[in-house]
């Protein structure tokens, strides 16, 4: 079964004259254990798709479905990474307690929490900052609390809403890579949204390119790279150069939906 499937996804923000259609059709599936990223222009509502998919807010038109169950709400099994880390995690909890927050009130016994949360950890390595405190921590350790608490939840699958924009250079290629090993550690299914295209192509099984707003899909790009990538070597790889090639041209020439021979082509 299908992970996660977003059917003809649409939304406008208000009614009559002022009404802004934000996305207009939005297509596309994520199956069990893949890294499906998404990338468009600025301003192509990526926010707004992934605050629909996360059951945050009612779409216009269209369904989102977590294995075949259509999204309303926030539903179990799925988990956010957002961008503001400072302002996802709670200043006065320890590390630990931060990653402990979310598995409260679940029925779960203490030992699995205990093991969840070390084990969590461990995994984005922050074994020995359990009694830190978010302001003792750089950003980019602020930021993997905020993944190893999204673990600890043992969701189906982790929606990440350009988690690394606010890191330093070197900083984001070590988080680029913690996410290719806590998806292969924990068999993830990751929803990746970003504005950077060497991400959007270095992390993922699948890149999907949104147009400009009105928002549908351009095209989704299947990525055959190695499974063990490196920030060098892979970086190098003709595939991965081709594949980001690809990718900036469809963004920086992105037609929008209301382009109405685009939108034609693009129905047939």
């Amino acid at each position: 079964m299908t992970m996660l499937t977003v059917e003809q996804l649409a939304h406008t923000y208000g009614t009559g004259p002022k009404a802004v259609t934000a996305l207009k059709d939005i297509t596309f599936s994520v199956n069990p254990g893949e890294l499906v990223s998404i990338v468009g222009p600025s301003g192509c509502g990526k926010t707004t798709l992934l605050r629909a998919m996360a059951g945050l807010m009612e779409p216009t038109g269209g369904t989102v479905a977590l294995e075949g169950d259509r999204i309303t709400e926030a539903p179990e099994g799925l988990a956010m990474v957002f961008q503001d880390y400072r302002g996802s995690l709670f200043p006065w909890l320890t590390v630990e307690k931060n990653v402990r927050f979310p598995l409260k009130g679940h029925g779960l016994p203490k030992d699995e929490i205990d093991s969840r949360v070390a084990d969590s950890l461990v995994a984005v390595g922050l074994k020995g900052f359990e009694e830190s405190f978010p302001s003792q921590l750089s950003g980019g350790m602020q930021q993997r609390v905020a993944i190893a608490r999204a673990l600890a939840y043992r969701p189906k699958i982790l929606l990440m809403d350009e988690p690394f924009a606010s890191v330093d250079a070197q900083t984001r290629e070590e988080l680029e890579d913690l996410v290719l090993v806590v998806k292969q550690r924990f068999d993830m299914t990751i929803l990746f949204v970003t504005h950077d295209i060497d991400e959007s192509v270095y992390l993922a099984d699948r890149v999907v390119v949104l147009s400009k707003r009105p928002t549908f899909v351009q095209t989704v790009l299947e990525v055959h790279l190695p499974a063990e990538r490196d920030q060098i070597t892979t970086k190098e790889d003709p595939e991965f150069i081709r594949l980001r090639g690809e990718a900036a041209r469809l963004i920086r020439s992105a037609p929008s939906g209301s382009d109405a021979a685009i939108t034609d082509r693009h129905a047939a």
